[in-house]
């Protein structure tokens, strides 16, 4: 919700990366062994190590939706799907959001699996929203785009540079810009070469529609959302994008994945307060601030909606947007009256601090962590209102208390260094910034905050200690990328960090 007051997702024309539907009742362990040719020529390290050049690529093109309740119930939604394989505990995976319109999802090497924002509005249940996730993280799992690279020849594999950008352009569908970060060549070679075959494809399918159902989700929400696509695809025939024009959804396809469900028993399944919520939230964020209260405001008194108490959420959140705190105020009460929920105390503690009542907010925000301790929302929120309300010490404490279980967090980092600069902790202010540098993959960025925060004058000998040993850390991943032909030394965010202050 950081972005829920004045942000507008900007709709970039990303592209779909994988299928976006999913079918078949088989279990992984009974399908064919497709062969690991991959591991010879990408090991599992260097796919990892692919993925996050990717997704720094991604987060430098302003794509990523900063937000922290839509990507935390992602990550929720995308958990439950991996407990559904026991032999996928302890796999790195990543959930998140895109800003766009586009009814589109994509799977990254290394476990990154991003999600459009318009996908999730495009679905019709949860179920739905599940069903591409399956099938994207069984591309992951399959290792798809690895095998995919390993039928390329040695020539082709330059560095891992021209990879992650021909990954990139096909993400994106536009691979001009990706091309101008590397030699294009090389790049351009491989974008057409980087997508999935139909063998990937059903493979996906089977191994997402088992994630699916073993998960607990309807069995035919992927055929229901499969033939959706189908038909939106067909009326904006123009403009299809180029993965969709070569990876037609075919008539089969759906009568598969129907097939699939139709064995299965009928099972009602409820779409959880968080999709709702998630989606009304997203809702709030279309248009100007004016248009988002307009639209949910007849949405409700047309009846027009899955869930009355999220939609009013919504409404909530675009008043807040807006900048209407009383009206804000008045249908936070009503929404209140469905009970505690983490999103709803969230938005509470939002009306509050941004209407300048900072005593309420920070007695709001302790109430809702004594039960909701582990809400992301609330835990990056509480320490701003902290540093608003000048008491930098005990938002110090709070977010290294928070630290010690995320230790990779960049926000609790950024607002960990904002509060010992506040105190004139220059050496513990500027390690914290280095470690938000380094979680977000600007090695240069993050080896220069540790060079300045050794040679600040207030570090004990411990934490001196302890810099110069992460120092040296950053600077041999440093010269490892760099063997690879990986730069590490941009910021991809340009310098730009995302700031809580509402436009």
């Amino acid at each position: 919700m950081r972005r829920i007051i004045a942000h507008r997702p900007r709709h970039l024309a990303l592209a779909l990366l994988g299928s976006l539907m999913l079918s078949g009742p088989l279990r992984a362990a009974n399908l064919p062994d497709l062969g690991d040719a991959s591991e010879a020529t990408l090991t599992r390290q260097a796919e990892r190590t692919l993925g996050e050049q990717t997704m720094r690529s991604l987060q430098a093109s302003g794509a990523l939706l900063d937000d922290p309740e839509v990507n935390a119930y992602l990550d929720s939604l995308g958990r439950r799907l991996l407990q559904a394989d026991p032999s996928l505990a302890g796999q790195p995976f990543d959930f998140f959001a895109v800003e766009s319109s586009e009814l589109n999802a994509f799977a990254l090497p290394g476990g990154h699996v991003g999600v459009h924002t318009g996908l999730i509005l495009a679905t019709q249940s949860e179920s739905e929203l599940a069903s591409v996730m399956a099938h994207e993280i069984a591309h992951v799992t399959q290792h798809h785009i690895a095998r995919q690279i390993a039928g390329q020849s040695g020539a082709q594999l330059a560095s891992m540079a021209a990879l992650g950008a021909a990954i990139l352009a096909a993400a994106t569908g536009n691979g001009q810009v990706a091309m101008a970060a590397v030699t294009g060549a090389t790049a351009a070679n491989l974008q057409s070469q980087i997508n999935y075959t139909r063998e990937h494809e059903s493979e996906a399918d089977r191994i997402g529609f088992q994630l699916l159902t073993g998960a607990g989700f309807d069995p035919r929400a992927m055929a229901s959302f499969f033939d959706r696509l189908q038909k939106a695809t067909r009326l904006v025939d123009g403009n299809v994008p180029s993965y969709l024009r070569t990876h037609p959804l075919t008539h089969e396809r759906i009568a598969e994945a129907e097939d699939r469900a139709f064995n299965l028993s009928y099972k009602q399944v409820r779409d959880s307060d968080e999709y709702h919520f998630v989606r009304a939230l997203l809702r709030s964020y279309e248009g100007e601030p004016r248009e988002a209260v307009a639209l949910l405001d007849k949405a409700l008194a047309e009846g027009r909606t899955q869930n009355a108490r999220a939609t009013r959420y919504g409404l909530t959140a675009a008043l807040l947007r807006a900048g209407d705190f009383k009206r804000a105020d008045k249908e936070l009460a009503v929404v209140e009256r469905g009970g505690p929920h983490p999103m709803v105390e969230a938005l509470a503690g939002q009306i509050l601090l941004q209407s300048g009542r900072l005593p309420e907010a920070r007695k709001r925000y302790e109430s809702a962590l004594q039960r909701f301790p582990d809400h992301l929302q609330l835990v990056y929120d509480y320490p701003r209102t902290l540093i608003r309300l000048h008491d930098e010490a005990a938002a110090a404490r709070f977010t290294e208390s928070r630290l010690l279980t995320r230790p990779q967090d960049p926000t609790l980092h950024r607002l960990a260094a904002e509060a010992f600069a506040a105190l004139g902790q220059q050496t513990r202010s500027h390690v914290h910034q280095g470690e938000f540098e380094a979680a977000r993959g600007n090695t240069q960025a993050a080896i220069e905050q540790y060079r300045i925060a050794l040679r600040s004058a207030d570090g004990s000998e411990r934490d001196l200690t302890i810099a110069d040993a992460r120092l040296r850390e950053l600077q041999a991943q440093q010269r490892e990328l760099r063997k690879d032909g990986r730069d590490g030394g941009k910021d991809p965010s340009g310098g730009r960090l995302h700031s809580f202050t509402p436009r």
